[in-house]
């Protein structure tokens, strides 16, 4: 396993949608309508800002072209439960723990949010054998697996982490 030399951001940039495309596409995991969805999430940041609800935290080379990514977002109706949407790293870049740093990371940033827990939903398929085993190896628990969710045979599995950070106080909230 070599090292990845690589700087974490926060901004997107106007050429990471097809960066975002290109990443997902080398996976062989996402099929053509889930990396629309990937690019769609990048455009709907581009065009409305933090207005969207969706935040990345990209992991760029020295050259400044991304590796992986990973966008999440706080969960509607709720108080500090966000949803990790994606993380992916290249094809290129797998196995060297770059997935790694940026789901450390990402959990970092959640937390300064006033993220309580993050959620993560993956395909019940072989296939993604090991995405399940990283969040595993990740410290993120089976919460529920939806049978036959996907399609017949593919179960949407789901897992959840609690971070570190305490449930923020709600104004004019009455005393428990």
């Amino acid at each position: 396993m070599s090292h990845v030399s690589f700087t974490f951001r926060e901004e997107v940039r106007a050429g990471d949608p097809a960066r975002v495309r290109e990443i997902a596409e080398s996976t062989g995991f996402f099929s053509a309508a889930e990396v629309d969805i990937a690019v769609e999430l990048i455009e709907a940041r581009l065009a409305k800002g933090p207005a969207s609800g969706y935040h990345f935290l990209f992991a760029d080379d020295p050259a400044g072209v991304a590796l992986g990514y990973t966008c999440y977002g706080e969960i509607a109706c709720t108080v500090g439960s966000y949803d990790l949407y994606w993380i992916i790293v290249h094809r290129d870049c797998r196995s060297r723990g770059l997935g790694r740093q940026l789901m450390a990371r990402t959990e970092e940033l959640v937390t300064g949010l006033g993220g309580r827990g993050l959620y993560v939903e993956t395909a019940g398929r072989h296939q993604y054998h090991p995405t399940r085993s990283f969040y595993l190896k990740n410290g993120y628990a089976v919460i529920a697996t939806l049978k036959d969710f996907y399609s017949p045979g593919d179960d949407k599995v789901i897992f959840h982490k609690k971070l570190g950070a305490a449930a923020p106080v709600l104004p004019n909230a009455a005393p428990g």
